[in-house]
């Protein structure tokens, strides 16, 4: 086995675990939470969601990944970009500060100015580790994040739920962050052999800001679409709407960062070492992506399928209305991946003014589609993204079918087994749980016995009609 294979293998290995283990605890946290909470309160977090989201871009953008794609970086490079980014987060959190008054009379929600310029301090803090970071990501040290990682999830977990029995209400979601950020960045730097030096050349910046830039515009302005649903109903609609849509939004994307994100993470680097070679990059590009719908395809139709009892059982009745928003949104979901690794290959071949361009096309396609379905409230604009996931797949992987020749056609060609499959079984998990529903099953019952029921059918069917995406993923497991 060459030694890029083993370090994908072992990469996709400890990044598994790291992302199963993670998103486990923050699963659980957020269960316990939601339990304890109320949905408004979540609500109001969800509101900074965009301009938290758009700080997140700054500090960990583009220039992280241009250290991570370029042949060769020294103490001048990794120096030049850890006070660029404490400069750019710096900025960030000020910018938030003296805005905070405006946001809170923009959503007509007077406390939002106080939690904005808390919770925004997660700015700085994660600033000061991105190199050492970055630095993991470009080793493919995904063992030593996942030892990192964990330990900062669990203090600030810990935290949250007890200022939360404590009746600290969203200020424990608040505290918990930045328990989260301050635990992760301590780690980082003790456990990097790396330090900053006093050096910031001007040759550095301008060798990865022009490279960076571009993503990092490109990344602001998917940051600032991506919650344009958020913003949309907190203007418009109540805290606890917020709270309900949020709530059906991380449950969805729950399997699709698991998946997806352990798949991303470690091809960005992968794809990076194999630039040059645009068959290779081509025929891992459609491993990944086969792959990632076998994983998240099959997970999302089942959840939708059980989300009633889900709801019920993990958060109890009071977020019920969630529900039918989680259903729509899981169709969505399924596309999200593979949207991300067509930018992954425009990325990696070095062309982040295609990335830039491509977002700006896509920012025009959303808008009209919401001035469209704004007139049918929440139910349009999430049946909008629905429509947008399929849509917007077709405009990512254009730029991708001239570089390394992988179509639109191609791409949908590779994945249709896998969703006409997850189709079949789903209905199968369906009748299953309305036979369940009328006899009054308990709610675990109708989870278990439905899920274990749509995940053995499902393998079974990979393994008679001989999925390429099964055989790939088993020969992974077995050779680990």
């Amino acid at each position: 086995m060459s030694s890029l294979k083993k370090s994908a293998l072992s990469g996709m290995f400890w990044t598994f675990i790291q992302q199963f283990s993670t998103q486990g605890i923050t699963f659980v946290v957020s269960v316990i939470l939601a339990r304890i909470l109320l949905p408004e309160e979540f609500g109001l977090i969800a509101l900074l969601s965009v301009f938290i989201g758009v700080g997140n871009v700054l500090v960990n953008g583009g220039l992280s990944q241009s250290l991570i794609r370029s042949p060769e970086v020294d103490d001048d490079d990794y120096s030049t970009v850890f006070f660029f980014n404490i400069i750019i987060s710096a900025l960030a959190y000020f910018i938030i500060f003296f805005s905070a008054p405006y946001i809170a009379e923009f959503y007509n929600q007077p406390q939002l100015k106080e939690i904005a310029r808390v919770y925004t301090l997660t700015f700085v803090i994660s600033s000061l580790s991105v190199v050492q970071f970055t630095r993991l990501n470009r080793d493919m040290d995904f063992k030593k994040q996942t030892i990192i990682t964990i330990p900062s999830l669990v203090i600030s977990g810990t935290l949250g739920i007890i200022l939360a029995l404590n009746n600290f209400g969203v200020w424990s979601l608040v505290w918990s962050a930045i328990a989260k950020e301050t635990a992760h960045t301590i780690q980082l730097w003790w456990s990097s052999p790396w330090m900053p030096k006093l050096r910031f050349k001007k040759e550095k910046i301008k060798q990865h800001f022009g490279f960076g830039y571009k993503l990092t515009i490109a990344g602001v302005i998917n940051t600032l679409f991506q919650d344009i649903y958020t913003i949309i109903i907190g203007k418009f609609f109540d805290p606890m709407q917020v709270g309900f849509y949020n709530r059906a939004n991380t449950l969805r994307m729950l399997p699709v960062k698991n998946f997806g994100a352990v798949l991303n993470k470690v091809t960005f680097p992968l794809f990076s070492k194999i630039q040059d070679d645009d068959e290779r990059l081509k025929n891992a590009y459609k491993k990944v992506m086969q792959m990632s719908v076998f994983l998240v395809a099959p997970t999302l139709m089942f959840m939708g399928v059980l989300a009633e009892p889900l709801f019920r059982f993990l958060l109890t009745e009071k977020w019920l209305p969630a529900v039918p928003y989680f259903q729509i949104l899981c169709v969505a979901g399924i596309f999200y991946p593979i949207n991300a690794y067509n930018l992954n290959v425009l990325a990696v071949k070095g062309r982040s003014d295609l990335i830039l361009k491509l977002s700006l096309i896509k920012r025009i396609i959303i808008i009209a589609v919401i001035l469209i379905v704004f007139q049918w409230g929440i139910y349009g604009l999430i049946y909008g993204q629905v429509f947008l996931s399929i849509l917007l797949l077709y405009v990512n992987s254009y730029y991708c079918h001239k570089l390394i020749n992988y179509s639109f056609g191609n791409q949908i060609k590779h994945i249709i087994p896998t969703i006409v499959m997850s189709i079949f079984v789903t209905l199968l998990v369906y009748g299953i749980d309305y036979f369940m529903q009328a006899k009054n099953y308990l709610d675990i019952v109708r989870i278990v016995l439905g899920g274990c029921s749509g995940i053995i059918t499902f393998v079974l069917l990979a393994h008679t009609f001989k999925l390429e995406s099964y055989l790939e993923l088993k020969a992974i497991i077995l050779k680990k």
